[in-house]
């Protein structure tokens, strides 16, 4: 049984941005069996990949139960069980949690609370078109690939400042006129494993294809670059350089952190409070994830990976129950 908060298979892309795409090219963002219709070098959009899921459950007839909302998932003896928002419970032998890492964003308390009343605050989960946004400048802060895509597509209705931390390392979109994932794929970099060498190289760089959004692109199309901000008063903002600006509008695009307050097993928790697991194995008997940000390699946090992803998974819950796949457990 797959259970789902939202109503539509799909939805958790629906409810994003308008203008957002996957960073990888349909031939990289496919399911097992199912390539995503199209041109296979160009990017799926949001609602073509929300359709794309939504299609691929139908076809498959997966068991998913929409609008079920788990609240808290404990350990009984003999498995897992899961309460959920409409006071159901599910017992299971075992459970997999394909939450992503992408589930809340980071809002900084002590400077978002700097920001009046007069300053619409925001996330790439509640941003969703720039022209719903106040009139006067916008302030987009975290220049990662939704901190880029949103910066460039406000400053075509308002002047935009985007705010950058540490210095970001941007690959080329294509290589030899192949897609530069094609050769990060024949070379290996996305299964390396995460304690590898070239694993942890990867980690460290963090880097994404700049698909047209690199500084040069952004500066030419007027976003205005400036180091981290380290204040906010009112409407003002200050940062590093000792620059400042006046904003109605902050988008916060630093990060997502872990959900994790309705899992109450604490040996499935790590001290900082993530979910701790080596490789997608819980030290919890039953408990399994899969889609967790470097389980075992780069490759396994986006559409590509979650094949073998999930194959890896399935093997082992079927490894501790002995079961050799000729029947359905």
């Amino acid at each position: 049984m797959i259970v789902d908060a939202h109503p539509r298979i799909g939805d958790s892309w629906r409810h994003r941005y308008g203008s957002l795409t996957l960073f990888t090219p349909r031939q990289f963002s496919t399911l097992p069996g199912a390539p995503v219709a199209g041109n296979r070098e160009q990017y799926p959009n949001r609602d073509e990949f929300a359709g794309y899921l939504e299609d691929y459950a139908t076809r498959l007839r997966l068991p998913v139960r929409p609008s079920t909302r788990v609240t808290r998932l404990m350990q009984v003896d003999g498995g897992v069980l899961a309460e959920t928002e409409k006071g159901e419970t599910i017992k299971a032998s075992d459970a997999i949690i394909a939450t992503g890492g992408f589930q809340r964003p980071v809002v900084p308390a002590g400077l978002a609370d700097g920001f009046g009343s007069k300053v619409l605050q925001l996330t790439p989960e509640s941003y969703l078109n720039p022209t719903d946004l106040p009139e006067r400048d916008v302030l987009v802060v975290g220049d990662g690939a939704s901190g880029r895509d949103i910066a460039l597509e406000c400053q075509r209705f308002r002047s935009t400042v985007l705010c950058c931390g540490k210095r970001r390392k941007l690959f080329p979109e294509r290589l030899l006129g192949k897609s530069i994932w094609w050769w990060l794929k024949i070379v290996g970099v996305l299964e390396a494993p995460a304690d590898s060498w070239l694993g942890r190289k990867v980690r460290t760089a963090d880097a994404f294809p700049d698909r047209g959004k690199d500084n040069t692109d952004l500066m030419r199309a007027g976003v205005r670059l400036v180091p981290r901000l380290v204040s906010a008063s009112g409407t003002g903002a200050r940062f590093l350089d000792g620059g400042a600006a006046d904003v109605r509008t902050v988008v916060w695009a630093i990060g997502y952190r872990d959900e994790t307050a309705w899992v109450d097993i604490p040996s499935a928790l790590a001290a900082d409070g993530s979910f701790s697991h080596m490789r997608g194995i819980s030290p919890v008997e039953g408990l399994y994830y899969v889609g967790r940000p470097w389980q075992r390699n780069r490759a396994l946090a986006l559409v590509m990976g979650v094949g073998p992803d999930a194959q890896v998974i399935v093997g082992e819950i079927r490894h501790r129950h002995s079961w050799d796949g000729s029947a359905r457990p």
